[in-house]
Parts: structure tokens; C-alpha cells; sequence
């Protein structure tokens, strides 16, 4: 396996100068916990701009959890988009779908309290650049970008240090641009091509955000 990146945040560096190039217009960062938040954080100080999480719940079907009929995206405005095809053939009806939508909407509250991020900052109107470590099947990634259309934002640019050419040209349709440093061929998983690919821990999301907001990425009247 070819190493491409010393690590997350040596990703982020090389992620951040190729997001600059684009000359975003109000740009907020969106980083999925928790590994995309190193890379994430080095791509808002290079741009000034917010850092965010995004955290994105799966909807999954009555009594096999793990088959997903949709996924709620967190926000000023939690997104939900859900796959009525997928929802009626494994029979969950809006009963279902109403309650796996307040269990989601509670968890993702609660992990938002375990990140200490407060208040989710109102997407409308600005670019959103959703970051990552790295895409794999791109089905989380999917998710998200479908939901955060939802969400009235004035561009959608997806940015990762990495991710299959198929996956790529899957989501591209789902977003305004897409930053990818590399797609190696064949790809066999996120983590081979990272030096060091050590899970991302809570203490570090948490003290990488708060970084963010004291330094360089504090909203208008905060």
C-alpha cells in the first residue's frame, strides 16, 4: 500500500490549500465525527470559517437496524430524507418512521452535548464544505449530502483527502464541487493509505472544536 498521508491532520493541511484555490463565498466547514475532524479543522483555519460537526443517524428498518430505509443529518434544522420504496417493503409505516425520527433526533442531541458545540450553525444561504477522512462505499457521505440539500445552502462542496473514482462519480451529482487529492486504484480501505490512522478520540474532537471557535472561527455577533 502506497502511504499518502503522514495522518489526519497532515491530510487536512494538503485538503485546506486545495478547498482555498476554489475562492468559496462564505464558507461554513462540516466535519463528520469523528475522524473527519482533524482534517476538518485544518480546512476552517485555512479558510477562517466555522467548524461544525455533521452527524448523521441511519433510519434502519423494523427489527434489522442495521438495513437502512433512510438518515437524519443534523442542523440548525435536522434533515431527514427517507427511502419510501425501501420503507414500504420492509413494512414500516409512519408510525415507525415518526418514532425512529425523535429516537435519532435525541442521540444526535446527545452527542452534540458530548461534543460541547452548542447551538448547530443555520446552513441557509452559505457554502458548505463537508469534510471527511476519507470515503469508502460513500453510503454515510450520501446520506448527508442529500439531507443538507434540504437545508437551503447556497453550495454544497464535498472535500476528502481520498476515495474510490466509482464512489466519486456517484456523489458528485449531490454537490456543487467535489475536492478528492487522491482516488487510488485498486482501493481497499480509508486507513492503508494514512501513516498513522489511530481512531480519532472524543477529547480530541471536542478540544479541536473548541480551538475553532476561540481562534479563527467565531460567527457574526458570537
Amino acid at each position: 500500500m502506497t502511504v499518502l498521508f503522514a495522518d489526519r491532520r497532515a491530510a487536512g493541511q494538503l485538503l485546506a490549500r486545495a478547498v482555498l484555490a476554489l475562492g468559496l463565498t462564505d464558507p461554513v466547514v462540516l466535519a463528520l465525527p469523528r475522524g473527519g475532524v482533524p482534517p476538518g479543522f485544518e480546512v476552517a483555519r485555512t479558510l477562517k470559517a466555522p467548524l461544525d460537526i455533521l452527524l448523521v443517524r441511519k433510519i434502519g428498518a423494523p427489527g434489522h437496524q442495521e438495513y437502512g430505509i433512510g438518515a437524519m443529518v443534523d442542523g440548525a434544522s435536522p434533515q431527514v430524507v427517507i427511502d419510501a420504496a425501501a420503507a414500504r417493503m420492509v413494512g414500516a409505516d409512519q408510525a415507525y418512521i415518526d418514532h425512529e425520527i425523535s429516537r435519532q433526533r435525541a442521540e444526535i442531541d446527545r452527542r452534540r452535548a458530548t461534543y460541547r458545540t452548542g447551538p448547530a450553525i443555520p446552513l441557509a444561504g452559505r457554502t458548505v464544505v463537508v469534510v471527511d477522512d476519507g470515503i469508502a462505499t460513500g453510503g454515510t457521505m450520501r446520506a448527508a449530502l442529500r439531507a443538507l440539500a434540504q437545508a437551503a445552502p447556497r453550495r454544497i462542496v464535498l472535500a476528502v483527502p481520498l476515495a474510490p473514482r466509482e464512489v466519486l462519480h456517484d456523489l458528485r451529482p449531490l454537490c456543487d464541487a467535489v475536492v478528492c487529492l487522491a482516488s487510488p486504484d485498486p482501493f481497499y480501505a480509508v486507513g492503508a493509505h494514512y501513516g498513522d490512522f489511530t481512531q480519532t478520540r472524543d477529547a480530541e474532537v471536542i478540544a479541536l472544536l473548541a480551538e475553532a471557535r476561540g481562534n479563527f472561527c467565531m460567527e457574526p455577533g458570537n
